[in-house]
């Protein structure tokens, strides 16, 4: 009887060493830990990146240009937004003209605007069959 106790206290010691460095071994990688404050008045801001400098393909600068472009041409436009027509759309306007933008909400990048304040907007010409509109991809102060 005691050779049986040892032998089945033996074997119990070892499937669970065994059953625990399997596991260990199985276990989902660890997370990398991220910091920062969280708390009152706290926002994200979404970190980005990218080239600033010439570009090959010229951006289109004016609101008359703009009108008379091809479907999906770059502009980059400065200027204001004189009127919210309801959802994400509004009119923008500049020396030249005003034309409608559509601007998502998550383009805005934090930027509160009023029909005062001075506005560079970047994006493409969305040439539909009877208008011209700008689809905004990015919204900054004009510095």
């Amino acid at each position: 009887m005691k050779k049986f106790l040892v032998v089945s206290a033996f074997v119990s010691a070892f499937v669970l060493a065994s059953t625990s460095a399997m596991a260990a071994t199985t276990a989902a990688p660890a997370q990398p830990v991220q910091g920062g404050f969280t708390g009152p008045a706290t926002t994200v801001q979404p970190v980005q990146g990218g080239f600033t400098g010439p570009s090959a393909v010229p951006a289109i600068t004016t609101v008359n240009q703009a009108k008379e472009a091809n479907d999906d041409a770059v502009v980059e436009l400065t200027g204001y937004i004189t009127t919210s027509l309801g959802d994400e759309d509004y009119m923008f306007k500049d020396s030249t003209g005003e034309i409608k933008v559509e601007i998502d909400h998550k383009d805005w990048n934090g930027v509160n605007a009023t029909p005062t304040t001075k506005l560079v907007i970047r994006g493409e010409v969305d040439k539909d069959w009877s208008e011209r509109t700008i689809d905004v991809n990015k919204v900054a102060l004009a510095g």
